[in-house]
């Protein structure tokens, strides 16, 4: 660790909010609710494709549903695609938005030892504030970077270091959590920050092994967001 930690640089989703439980219920009921409105398909096999097609065009993708349809039927129905969307948003909306365990609490005793706070997000700055606001933490931060405002996306060095240049913190008093081995321990590591992997928030899927790939290599791993407390 730096001589002291004067800055910590956290990811959004799957490190403060546990997003994927988010997602994975919502879509669920979305596919329910289009299979009630004609969609011919099982439960089982439309999840998996909306899950691939998150992953070929990304989870903030709005158009998964006309995505689903075009895979699965070669064109769109929107009384389909309006059920889903509704029954979506019923259920992102009913309360399902929250932070993991000890979050509010971490935070707050963060901010009192002095440390400056930051989020660095691919999400759209409109969703990245939606979900800061429903976890009631959109004030325990210094700094929020989104992709409208670095015009990147992880893992590019540029929303980290533009976090940094804004809490007037260098890379070697920081330190980055992230629940992704690509998109935040590696840029972390490139800056000369100490990284730290929310190992609770890791998609199975997307583990990667540290072999001798120093860059991937965390400075830390963490099984729950209270236990950075033990590191500053």
């Amino acid at each position: 660790m730096p001589n002291r930690c004067k800055a910590i640089i956290f990811d959004l989703d799957n490190t403060l909010i546990d997003f994927m439980k988010m997602k994975q219920l919502a879509c669920r009921a979305a596919v329910d609710a289009m299979i009630r409105a004609g969609l011919k398909s099982d439960r089982k096999k439309a999840l998996s494709l909306i899950f691939n097609l998150y992953d070929r065009y990304g989870y903030e993708y709005k158009e998964i549903f006309q995505a689903l349809l075009r895979e699965m039927t070669g064109s769109v129905d929107y009384g389909i695609v309006g059920a889903g969307i509704a029954a979506y948003r019923k259920t992102r909306e009913s309360g399902l938005l929250v932070p993991y365990p000890k979050v509010r609490e971490t935070l707050a005793r963060l901010r009192k030892r002095g440390i400056r706070l930051a989020v660095v997000t691919d999400a759209p700055k409109i969703e990245a504030w939606i979900r800061l606001a429903a976890m009631g933490i959109q004030n325990e931060f210094d700094v929020v970077i989104t992709y409208e405002d670095s015009k990147v996306k992880k893992p590019s060095t540029k929303p980290f270091l533009m976090a940094l240049k804004k809490m007037k913190v260098r890379p070697e008093e920081a330190m980055v959590v992230g629940d992704s081995v690509t998109k935040d321990i590696e840029p972390g590591n490139k800056i000369g920050a100490v990284t730290v992997l929310a190992k609770y928030g890791e998609k199975k899927k997307n583990r990667k092994k540290f072999g001798n790939e120093k860059s991937a290599r965390p400075s830390f791993q963490i099984k729950r967001f209270s236990d950075i407390l033990k590191l500053v």
